[in-house]
């Protein structure tokens, strides 16, 4: 198949066959589709970022360092890779391959995410200073797992789902 030309186009599953379809009709629809998702963590702590106002979905709210979907063709780690640049300004970092999840969860507005995740970690000696896309992100933080638990149980409305998901049924799976 051709890779497709719209960078809007995402490797969803239709009718059981991989094939690009459009990032917004895939979440109406609520299709299975490739994703990425990274973590970064200094000692204890994880680096999270609050979504641009400017979102189609889940506006501001907190989600792990970054996520994505890939574009067609492109293997997992470049799109971890592409994706801390976009979002953060962050280059350099060496992943580590940890597990592929799936989760579905209703993002609100009609849209759904069912994805297939490929999740990366990283680990940094110093807390980085991102230079955070303001088209993407409005703030970043350092958060340590606990607080992050503590923070979601007392106020779970002001994070994304899926990171509620992460931490609630793949924390052994990230952070091991």
């Amino acid at each position: 198949m051709q890779r497709p030309n719209d960078t809007d186009m995402i490797p969803a599953w239709e009718a059981g066959v991989l094939t690009p379809v459009g990032k917004l009709d895939t979440h109406r629809r609520g299709l299975r589709h490739k994703a990425v998702s990274v973590f970064v963590l200094c000692g204890e702590a994880l680096l999270i970022q609050r979504r641009a106002l400017g979102k189609y979905h889940t506006p501001g709210l907190w989600a792990n360092t970054c996520c994505t979907h890939p574009h067609w063709d492109e293997t997992p780690e470049a799109c971890a890779h592409r994706r801390l640049r976009q979002e953060l300004g962050i280059e350099g970092l060496s992943l580590t391959y940890r597990d592929q999840v799936e989760y579905r969860a209703d993002v609100g507005g009609g849209l759904v995410e069912h994805e297939l995740v490929d999740i990366f970690t990283a680990r940094v000696e110093e807390r980085i200073v991102c230079q955070p896309n303001p088209d993407e992100v409005m703030e970043t933080g350092w958060i340590t797992l606990e607080e992050l638990r503590q923070r979601i149980a007392e106020t779970p409305e002001r994070f994304t789902p899926w990171l509620r998901i992460y931490l609630d049924r793949h924390a052994g799976q990230i952070f091991a």
